[in-house]
């Protein structure tokens, strides 16, 4: 079955979709009662088996499914073309260039996988991919990614709320803000064996959110991207994406959440606190010490001089869905 239902920030998917690609999703709905899992989301490499086999059982298959309507950008936005947004990455654990993540990944192994949930929780948790998959309902969300470095992208990722996930440990009434850690694996990410490799980052890599930001609805837990699973540059096999605040904050390959009644230390805040607030929303008013975050360069299939220059909208556009949460809040201080 395919759940629709209109939410107040959502565009229809036609309106930044390549035709293609829209034509294709609409055969994937129309097909569902009878499709395979593996039909349904074309998947590469190890993380074949997350969406399924051609042989599950028919329910199976529809809780696998994209179940639930596309969730648009505010815009007409094109899509970012995927070729671009697979090669032009920063996750500094396999190097600090745009394209040394696509090429120095090319061997990771994200299977076996699991992510620990605990802290101040009722029920702390540890899943393996298989047991998030087989309890999430996927869908597919297009969404905005603002770097701080001033580039942006629109990705169709594939996932499920981050508060879907986090009510499985039955948080506390004391837990205050979410801690991410990504997974600490030197073998595999060569920027954790080499300090000149990684940016010289204390790794493992560390995030954070204010509870109220993690259980809003924009916050995602992204397993794919363009219909298919997540490469390992783009933070495979489970990275958050928080559409409202700048890029770094959206933490890739994730192995533990926990829920704490303090501020977590965050990685970036942590190497500049001075140019990496704790809260990393999207400001236009407030720049980066050493540049303006007034506007930003799309990243297309142009150049670096043709790609178009655009403007940067506060909270990433979406200030109608999360500004609330920041009200009387001084954002310049709290950046």
């Amino acid at each position: 079955m395919w759940l629709k239902f209109k939410r107040d920030w959502e565009e229809s998917e036609s309106s930044v979709t390549p035709e293609a690609l829209f034509k294709q999703r609409r055969n994937i709905i129309k097909g569902l009662g009878v499709a395979g899992a593996s039909s349904l989301l074309p998947v590469t490499g190890h993380a074949a088996s997350w969406f399924g086999s051609d042989d599950d059982e028919p329910a199976a298959i529809v809780r696998r499914a994209l179940q639930k309507t596309d969730i648009a950008p505010l815009h007409n936005d094109a899509l970012t073309p995927e070729s671009k947004a697979i090669s032009h990455n920063n996750f500094y654990e396999f190097g600090t260039a745009k394209d040394d993540p696509a090429k120095n990944s090319r061997n990771f192994n994200p299977t076996p996988w699991s992510i620990t949930i605990d802290g101040l929780v009722e029920k702390p948790v540890t899943l393996d991919l298989d047991d998030v998959m087989a309890k999430m309902a996927l869908e597919q969300r297009i969404y905005r990614l603002r770097c701080v470095e001033a580039w942006s992208m629109v990705i169709p990722w594939v996932g499920f709320s981050l508060s879907d996930l986090l009510k499985m440990a039955k948080p506390l009434s004391s837990a205050k803000y979410v801690a991410f850690e990504t997974l600490y694996d030197p073998e595999q990410m060569p920027g954790q064996k080499s300090r000149f490799v990684g940016g010289g980052i204390d790794y493992p890599y560390v995030e954070g959110l204010r509870l109220d930001e993690a259980m809003n609805p924009l916050s995602f837990m992204a397993v794919g991207m363009y219909g298919k699973t997540l490469p390992a540059q783009n933070g495979a096999p489970l990275r958050l994406v928080v559409p409202w605040k700048y890029g770094f904050k959206s933490i890739k390959s994730i192995v533990r959440i926990r829920f704490l009644d303090k501020q977590p230390p965050t990685t970036w805040n942590l190497l500049g606190p001075s140019e990496y607030g704790f809260y990393a929303n999207v400001n236009p008013q407030v720049d980066h010490p050493r540049w303006s975050q007034a506007s930003e360069r799309r990243i297309d299939d142009a150049g670096l001089l043709g790609r178009k220059r655009i403007d940067t909208e506060m909270f990433n556009g979406y200030s109608e869905q999360v500004a609330h949460m920041y009200k009387d809040m001084d954002l310049s201080r709290y950046y």
